[in-house]
């Protein structure tokens, strides 16, 4: 069976505020998607942005196709910032998935900000998740995107 790429999806959503946050913080920062959509090119990835109208504040797209590593690797997060020519404490990650957002990110370098709209409460004793015992002590997270623009201003 095929795999269906983004923006072949049936339904894209955007995050609930993403478009509001999006336009303020692109007028200050250049924004990059990572994502572990290993099935889809960037273009098809820009695509998916455009059917919700979030393409217009994204710069560029970084996926397992264009840099030949999978999400969720410290390499993954080195490669982008050498793309980028930036320092990884030059960089911000803002993800929903610990394992493969956050964690990774930290460890090569760069700000990681943990987007839990769940408010997840507990994280639990995996290797991954650094002996943290609950969600409230991974900071900085927050639960709406509204609230990023706080981090960042």
């Amino acid at each position: 069976m095929k795999p269906v790429i983004l923006c072949d999806w049936k339904i894209v959503e955007p995050v609930d505020g993403a478009k509001e946050t999006l336009s303020q913080l692109s007028t200050n920062y250049d924004i990059y998607i990572a994502t572990s959509a290993a099935e889809s090119s960037p273009k098809e990835i820009e695509q998916a942005f455009a059917r919700v109208g979030l393409d217009r504040y994204i710069k560029g797209y970084f996926c397992q196709q264009n840099l030949g590593l999978a999400k969720g690797s410290v390499e993954f997060y080195q490669r982008i910032c050498q793309e980028l020519s930036v320092e990884p404490e030059q960089a911000i990650m803002v993800g929903d998935t610990l394992a493969k957002d956050i964690f990774p990110a930290q460890k090569a370098g760069l700000n990681a900000i943990w987007f839990n709209p769940s408010k997840q409460p507990e994280v639990g004793g995996t290797p991954e998740n650094q002996g943290h015992e609950s969600v409230e002590k991974i900071t900085p997270q927050f639960s709406h995107m509204s609230e990023l623009i706080q981090f960042l201003s």
